[in-house]
């Protein structure tokens, strides 16, 4: 194996780990967000778990955040602007992050 063919797969190692890290992220983000967002609902215990698996499920409708944000705004609108949700979507991004970094 040249050097080439060393870096080349160190590189392919490298971008797959990212990309592994960053769904892990975004699916611990949007579990707090879920909690977090039926806790503002009044949902405790089975109904906030049930409330949460929907916010997870829809990370998986398109690409990027705006599915699960469009599924709070939808919910929560009426109890926080869009700039609101946003940031507590970036807070939770941070502290997912945070998270997954002390853990490995």
């Amino acid at each position: 194996m040249t050097i080439f063919d060393e870096r080349e797969h160190a590189f392919e190692a490298k971008f797959a780990h990212d990309a592994e890290m960053k769904f892990r992220a975004e699916a611990r983000r949007n579990r707090m967000l879920g909690f977090w967002a039926a806790g503002l609902l009044g949902k405790e215990g089975d109904a906030a778990a049930d409330y949460t698996r929907e916010v997870i499920k829809a990370e998986f409708q398109e690409a990027g955040d705006d599915d699960v944000f469009r599924k709070l705004r939808r919910d929560i609108g009426h109890l926080m602007s869009d700039e609101e949700i946003r940031e507590k979507m970036a807070e939770f991004t941070i502290a997912a992050k945070s998270e997954l970094l002390q853990e490995n």
